[in-house]
């Protein structure tokens, strides 16, 4: 199973040196849940190009300081490789921006809601309640043709969603551990956030007991299960 991971996030070397990228953190995430799998990371928000669609069985699509309102270069190129790869059904799993886009794309709309949320939330998934950790202030506000609600939060009514076709997607971000987080928010303080956001956020990170494999083992049976009826 070779699945590629779509990075579109800006990486901060004044802050994060010594930090992964954010393209390696969802990779090491994704492989709790396909171990098998051959996980290729791919900078597109650093200018590498995208791959054609079925170059892999599947896709990672990150998160973003992006929305899907900004003109940056490679967003068309994304709408369209989207639609591409949706009309090959190749298996694609949506993160925050990556949650957001799909669903614009794919006939539901996503924009600026209120403040933004950073830290811990509670969402209600599968009849159970779980913690995420989230940086947004975009969200999913229109379902997509096709789409089911799986996840939900007070705050984000649209919060996972599973497609009629191989696509799925979540507005927490499951790869970020509450230390990675932290870090940057204590070394950029005042300059990403306000003095106060960082450090309401960073008492939030440090008491976090979000699990490592939080919606892991529910990715990677999305992914095996499109792959083997397309094995079959």
């Amino acid at each position: 199973m070779r699945i590629a991971v779509l990075d579109f996030c800006v990486w901060l070397p004044e802050y994060q040196s010594d930090q992964a990228r954010f393209g390696a953190l969802l990779a090491a995430w994704a492989s709790r849940g396909i171990p098998d799998a051959d996980l290729t990371i791919m900078d597109i928000g650093e200018g590498e190009p995208f791959p054609a669609p079925q170059d892999f069985d599947g896709y990672i699509i990150s998160g973003s300081e992006k929305g899907v309102y900004d003109d940056a270069p490679w967003m068309q190129p994304l709408r369209d490789w989207l639609v591409a790869a949706r009309n090959l059904g190749k298996p694609m799993f949506g993160v925050c921006f990556g949650h957001q886009i799909m669903a614009d794309v794919f006939g539901g709309k996503a924009e600026k809601v209120g403040p933004a949320e950073v830290g811990v939330r509670a969402f209600e998934i599968g009849g159970q309640t779980v913690n995420g950790h989230v940086w947004h202030q975009d969200q999913v506000t229109k379902l997509p043709p096709g789409a089911t609600i799986i996840g939900k939060a007070d705050y984000c009514p649209i919060a996972a969603l599973a497609y009629d076709f191989p696509a799925m997607s979540v507005q927490f971000h499951p790869e970020y551990s509450g230390d990675y987080v932290a870090t940057f928010l204590r070394r950029s303080r005042g300059e990403v956030l306000s003095e106060e956001e960082t450090d309401a956020a960073v008492a939030q990170f440090d008491a976090s007991t979000v699990s490592a494999d939080l919606f892991a083992q529910q990715a990677g049976d999305f992914f095996r299960a499109y792959l083997e009826i397309t094995a079959s």
